[in-house]
């Protein structure tokens, strides 16, 4: 797999992408239990894609921004601000700055997740 780090360079960024861009290392998935791949790196933005194997999870966590994540395929389940919720492929989950969430697969599944760095990124 190709790496795939796109930046701004003007107003908008349209990308349609290929294959090869939407593939997440399934193996690393199943060694792992999870795997990402950075789709859009500018500035404070990340858009990643992002699997979680079946019976996978993602620990309790911040983030020192903004997060959105989408649904694309499968099964997740996330637990943050004192509540749980259970999303339906295409459903968005958003939370805000330094809220402290978690996810679980059953099945596994594939998220896009969009995150604003308001710290100081390099």
């Amino acid at each position: 797999m190709s790496p795939v780090d796109r930046t701004l360079d003007g107003p908008v960024l349209v990308h349609r992408l290929d294959k090869d861009e939407q593939t997440i290392d399934r193996e690393l998935v199943q060694t792992h239990g999870r795997s990402a791949r950075t789709l859009v790196k500018e500035g404070p933005l990340r858009l990643t894609l992002m699997a979680i194997a079946a019976g996978g999870n993602v620990p309790a966590h911040t983030a020192d921004g903004p997060v959105s994540i989408q649904l694309l395929e499968g099964d997740v389940t996330f637990t943050g601000g004192g509540e749980s919720h259970t999303l339906d492929v295409g459903d968005v989950i958003v939370y805000a700055a330094s809220v402290e969430h978690a996810a679980t697969s059953t099945s596994g599944c594939l998220l896009l997740l969009t995150v604003v760095h308001l710290k100081s990124v390099e």
